[in-house]
């Protein structure tokens, strides 16, 4: 006969065929099944139109690896580098999924969706933590492509408008899977290095995949960990990323962002010049407009005797308004006090002290009253209910020349006869004493 192996032989073979074979796969298709188990590991089925495969997603990848970095849900398109593995207890392959990425416009624009809705929830986009754009930067900082059309138009308006400014570039990857990670070297290096006072993140239009690395979420948290003030001037009008959402400032694009940043030159002389001019001509009129207003003070200024006798004569007005306000409010006082001590002597508690004994006095001789007549109706109740019971008492049955028999050997009452045997000893109680006997004939009445 061949050789004969055990199932889980077969399956143990198979997995080390398997895993040799094929290592690390990249696999498309479209998830399903989707369960979430308390473990915090994810299981679902990645299909396509022929043929479906069990996956699952460890927890433990997403604390050291890349992982996920969008919410998994039903019908979406991935792509998914895993390794194949056989599930031996059931005989079953799998893919163990390391990492994942959407695939397609929907799947990147459901992506942006739901990091916008996070961070809106956790605060990174509200109006309190702007910060304001200085109206006169010195340095500026710029992260954006060495290359493109960007930084030349940037220079370009820069130039034009405030030539004097010093600029500073950090030359970035603005597309590809590196991108993020380079924009937000160039945000620290600024923090370390740069001593800047703006930063400007741009680059030019795109496809939302070219614009992947401006909604990564890591930039947008350092972004809103800055302490620089930044604008974002990422693609078009038209497009937003999340960079422009957490960003201090949004402009509609790279030469917008220049413009809002850098004042003009000309405008700003022009409107110093015209502060310049008023400043001038406030203090030329300055003196004009004092000898005017001591004019007018010197015209409206009295004779200082003249308001010294209107005071006068107005301090009398009050003296004599005073006495006779006292004087009623003197008169008015006694009289309150003659109707109190009328009232009060109409109030006086010695009458009502006295009412009060004879009514309490009253309802003494009333409880006495009850008292003893219900402490009689007491005695008398009790004098005949000890009659009555007397009357009851077996001693009473016993003086009358009865008697109770009770057996010693078990203690009970005898009521019958029969209930005794011959040579029983037997206890008979009396009216007085007890009488121990021996049983010697039983007759039947």
């Amino acid at each position: 006969m061949k050789e004969i192996i055990t199932v889980s032989q077969l399956n143990d073979n198979i997995k080390f065929l398997l895993e040799e074979t094929f290592g690390f796969v990249w696999v498309e298709g479209e998830v399903s099944n989707l369960r979430r188990p308390q473990s915090g590991h994810i299981y679902f089925t990645l299909k396509d139109e022929k043929s479906q495969i069990r996956a699952v997603y460890f927890r433990q990848f997403g604390r050291f690896k890349k992982g996920i970095g969008f919410e998994l849900e039903e019908g979406l398109r991935v792509l998914c580098r895993a390794r194949l593995s056989v599930y031996q207890p059931r005989g079953e392959y799998q893919l163990i999924v390391e990492s994942m990425e959407p695939r397609g416009i929907g799947a990147l624009q459901k992506l942006f969706e739901q990091l916008k809705s996070k961070l809106a929830a956790e605060g990174l986009f509200d109006e309190q933590y702007k910060k304001s754009i200085p109206v006169l930067p010195k340095k500026i900082g710029i992260i954006t492509s060495p290359t493109g059309a960007v930084i030349k138009d940037i220079l370009n308006i820069a130039k034009r408008r405030f030539p004097s400014v010093n600029i500073l570039i950090a030359p970035v990857r603005v597309q590809g899977v590196e991108a993020a990670a380079e924009i937000i070297q160039a945000l620290r290096n600024f923090h370390a290095y740069g001593d800047v006072d703006v930063i400007i993140i741009a680059r030019g239009g795109g496809s939302l995949e070219d614009m992947a690395p401006f909604n990564d979420e890591a930039l947008a948290r350092e972004i809103f960990r800055s302490l620089i003030p930044i604008v974002s001037a990422v693609g078009h009008e038209t497009d937003f990323t999340i960079c422009d959402f957490v960003a201090d400032l949004r402009a509609p694009t790279p030469s917008a962002a220049a413009e809002l940043v850098l004042p003009e030159r000309l405008e700003l002389l022009t409107r110093l010049n015209n502060l310049k001019q008023r400043l001038f001509a406030g203090y030329c009129r300055y003196p004009a407009d004092k000898r005017n207003q001591l004019a007018r003070l010197q015209e409206r200024f009295k004779d200082p005797r003249r308001l010294l006798i209107d005071l006068q004569i107005h301090l009398d007005e009050l003296k004599e308004r005073l006495r006779v306000t006292f004087h009623h409010e003197k008169q008015g006082l006694y009289n309150n006090l003659r109707q109190m001590e009328l009232r009060l002597s109409h109030q006086s508690p010695t009458r009502q002290i006295e009412e009060k004994k004879m009514l309490l006095k009253n309802i003494q001789k009333d409880i006495y009253g009850h008292f003893f007549n219900r402490l009689t109706a007491l005695k008398e109740n009790l004098w005949k209910n000890s009659a009555v019971l007397e009357s009851l008492s077996p001693l009473r049955v016993l003086q009358r020349g009865y008697s109770i028999t009770r057996s010693l050997a078990s203690g009970l009452i005898v009521r019958q006869a029969d209930a005794l045997s011959i040579g029983e000893n037997v206890n008979i109680q009396l009216a007085r004493g007890n009488v121990h006997a021996r049983v010697q004939k039983i007759s039947g009445e």
